[in-house]
């Protein structure tokens, strides 16, 4: 849905492109509803949208729901992000499909010349330290097992789903010294931009390796990449990224296909994977890139 995908962090700094024909039919729901855990319902992050634009063919003006609070219009006007509609978005796709991710801005003209415009590469600034929580959080905090959360800019759903499995969630910043004793498991989230400003945090990782306390380490996008990056992998640019739905990835362990969802602008090179240990997980059919390692006896 297009409410979780713009309080997405993972999209810092992007301008978000969405080829549905047709853009806010349920309009948005109310930021206040939070659930027992004071976690608010409904969106991926507490009452902010991260996308920097909105590209849309259609915008429906008579949105209709019985949860609906906001127009997609009047919520993004409340939160100064701009949209445009009325563009052939599939046309801007197949672009974009041709020519790589590209650098993009909303520019209220209707023809050129468009003088004085600059183009700013956001992976260039350190994303993650801009989305990630700024002190440590606790969920459930009478909770088992205990789940340290390195916030690279998580989905609240992510913390939904461990606390559904009755986990204690400790959400951390993106540079915090990690302490083994403190956790039973340790979850690196997803993440916008490039893998390499995060260099504190891979640090942090290679220590909690070496410490000599095996503990389970789990990394979803961002989270996989750094994780990669500690063990000796090399990260690199994608020229689209792979985003959307429905992306098959092959298991290597079993040769199943699964359909997966995925959003991520930079993958792991795995020819330089410490063989001894670790082996690739998933590999995504598309393009042949890496979307997961495993450790071969842990």
């Amino acid at each position: 849905g297009y409410v979780e995908s713009m309080t997405d962090p993972s999209y810092h700094g992007q301008i978000l492109v969405l080829t549905y024909p047709l853009i806010g039919n349920y309009g948005v729901p109310t930021e206040d509803e939070f659930d027992e855990n004071e976690i608010i319902k409904n969106f991926e992050s507490n009452n902010k949208i991260w996308v920097s634009g909105l590209i849309v063919g259609e915008l429906c003006d008579v949105p209709s729901h019985w949860r609906l609070k906001y127009k997609l219009s009047e919520w993004m006007e409340k939160h100064n992000i701009a949209g445009i509609s009325g563009i052939d978005t599939r046309a801007l796709t197949k672009n974009i499909r041709e020519n790589g991710t590209i650098l993009g801005k909303i520019v209220q003209q209707p023809s050129g010349p468009f003088l004085g415009i600059e183009f700013n590469d956001q992976n260039e600034r350190n994303l993650v330290a801009e989305v990630s929580t700024k002190k440590i959080i606790t969920y459930n905090p009478n909770g088992n097992p205990r789940i340290c959360v390195v916030d690279c800019g998580s989905k609240l759903n992510q913390i939904r789903c461990f606390i559904n499995r009755g986990a204690r969630v400790d959400v951390v910043p993106w540079d915090y010294e990690l302490n083994p004793k403190n956790f039973d498991g340790l979850f690196l989230s997803n993440g916008p931009g490039d893998p390499a400003t995060c260099h504190k945090t891979v640090k942090n990782i290679q220590q909690v390796l070496v410490s000599g306390k095996e503990k389970p380490i789990f990394g979803i996008c961002l989270g996989h990449q750094l994780l990669a990056t500690a063990v000796g992998c090399k990260t690199y640019k994608l020229k689209y990224g792979n985003r959307g739905h429905n992306l098959p990835a092959l298991h290597h362990g079993s040769n199943r296909c699964f359909m997966t969802s995925q959003n991520h602008g930079f993958a792991v090179d795995v020819s330089l994977i410490d063989q001894t240990n670790f082996e690739p997980l998933f590999t995504n059919l598309n393009d042949d890139s890496n979307e997961g390692i495993v450790h071969k006896d842990k």
